[in-house]
């Protein structure tokens, strides 16, 4: 079971915030979507899935104004992430 920054246990379904995004995945990306993914930092999202390496997964979803939707994953390790 992964852990949060704090060593609290997180869970799927448990809410966290995510506090660091690795700089060099971030520059790692496509330009349409550095903003996106960087968007998540700060926010409170929740694990959908604890992979074998015991990161937690959390996914955001964007709306676009021409109505159509995308949206990005993140797997986060104990030190991106605060349980909420």
């Amino acid at each position: 079971m992964p852990k949060d920054i704090n060593g609290k246990e997180v869970q799927v379904g448990s809410g966290v915030k995510v506090i660091h995004i690795d700089a060099k995945f971030l520059t790692s990306l496509p330009e349409d979507e550095k903003e996106n993914v960087a968007s998540m930092l700060n926010e409170a999202l929740e694990v959908y899935e604890i992979d074998e390496y015991n990161q937690a997964w959390v996914e955001k979803w964007w709306h676009t104004s021409n109505g159509e939707s995308l949206s990005h994953s993140l797997a986060l390790s104990s030190n991106e992430m605060e349980l909420v």
